[in-house]
C-alpha cells in the first residue's frame, strides 16, 4: 500500500510522463494516430487471408447474435492481444529507455511503467470503440454488456501491469530480456486461440494419440486465452460470461499485479546503479 500511495502522490508527474508518451508516439508521421487503425487492420487482413481462405479456418456461430464471420472472429481476439502485448513491449524498456533520469532525480519509478500502460489504453480505447460499433453493425446485442466490456478491459489492463512491472525491473539487470520476450510473445500468441478457434484444438488433442492429454490442461491454462474468450463472449456472442470465469479474471489479474510489483519493488534500489 505503500507503494500505491507513492505513485497516488506522484500521479501529476504520472501524466505528464503519459502526456509525453502519447505526444511522441507518431510524431513527424504523415498518417499519425490513423497507424493505430492501420496495423490492427492489416492484421486481420493477413492473417484473416491465411487462416479464413487458404486454411478455411471455419469460426464458430455467434450466440445468440448469429454472426458467422471469421474476420470479426478473429478482431475479437486480436485486438485484446495487441493490447496486451503493446503494454509488454512498452513496460519493459520503460526504465532502460529514462536511464538518465532514473540516475539523477528521485521518483516513484513505477511511474515510468505505468505511464506506458495509460498510453497503451489510449490506444486500446480508440480500437475497442471503433470494433463496438463494427460488431453492432453486424448484429451483435453487446450494448448492455458495455460495462462488462470496460471491466474486463480494466483487468487485462491490470494483469498486463503486472507482467509489465516485472519485466521492466529484469531488463535493467538482463538486457537480452526484450530478444527473448520477442520470442516468448510469438509463441504464447499462437498458444492462445486467436487465429484459431479453441474447438479446433480440444477435437485435434482429443482426437490425436501423439498428443499428451496435459498440453490441453497448459492451454486452458492460460489466463490471455481466458481474456480472450471473454472478449468474444461479450462481442462476438453478444452475451454476458459467466461470474465464475470473471471471478478468476479477477483474481488473476490482481496477483499478477502483486507479484509484479513486488519483483518491481525487490530490484528497484539499484536500478540507478545498473540502468
Amino acid at each position: 500500500m505503500k507503494a500505491v500511495r507513492r505513485v497516488y502522490d506522484a500521479r501529476e508527474l504520472l501524466w505528464n510522463f503519459t502526456l509525453r508518451e502519447l505526444r511522441t508516439k507518431y510524431r513527424r508521421s504523415f498518417l499519425g494516430w490513423t497507424w493505430s487503425l492501420l496495423n490492427p487492420l492489416a492484421a486481420v487482413a493477413i492473417y484473416g487471408f491465411v487462416f479464413g481462405i487458404v486454411f478455411r479456418a471455419i469460426p464458430p456461430t455467434g450466440d445468440p447474435s448469429g454472426i458467422f464471420n471469421f474476420a470479426l472472429f478473429l478482431v475479437c481476439g486480436l485486438i485484446p492481444w495487441n493490447f496486451f502485448s503493446l503494454i509488454n513491449n512498452l513496460g519493459l524498456e520503460s526504465v532502460s529507455a529514462n536511464a538518465a533520469l532514473v540516475k539523477r532525480v528521485a521518483f516513484p519509478r513505477e511511474i515510468l511503467v505505468f505511464s506506458n500502460v495509460l498510453h497503451a489504453c489510449v490506444q486500446f480505447a480508440i480500437e475497442l470503440t471503433i470494433l463496438c460499433v463494427i460488431m453492432a453493425i453486424a448484429g451483435s446485442p453487446l450494448l448492455p454488456w458495455v460495462p462488462v466490456l470496460l471491466l474486463t478491459s480494466l483487468l487485462l489492463a491490470t494483469f498486463a501491469s503486472g507482467v509489465a512491472l516485472a519485466l521492466a525491473a529484469a531488463s535493467v539487470y538482463f538486457r537480452d530480456l526484450k530478444y527473448l520476450w520477442l520470442i516468448v510473445l510469438q509463441a504464447w500468441f499462437f498458444a492462445t486461440p486467436i487465429v484459431y478457434p479453441p474447438s479446433l484444438v480440444e477435437n485435434e488433442i482429443r482426437a490425436s494419440a501423439r498428443i499428451p492429454d496435459w498440453t490441453l490442461d497448459v492451454l486452458n491454462a492460460n489466463p490471455v486465452a481466458a481474456f480472450v474468450r471473454v472478449y468474444r463472449r461479450l462481442l462476438y456472442d453478444g452475451a454476458a460470461p459467466g461470474l465464475t470465469t470473471m471471478a478468476g479474471l479477477v483474481v488473476v489479474s490482481f496477483v499478477s499485479l502483486a507479484i509484479g510489483w513486488w519483483i518491481f519493488a525487490k530490484l528497484s534500489p539499484r536500478f540507478a546503479e545498473e540502468a
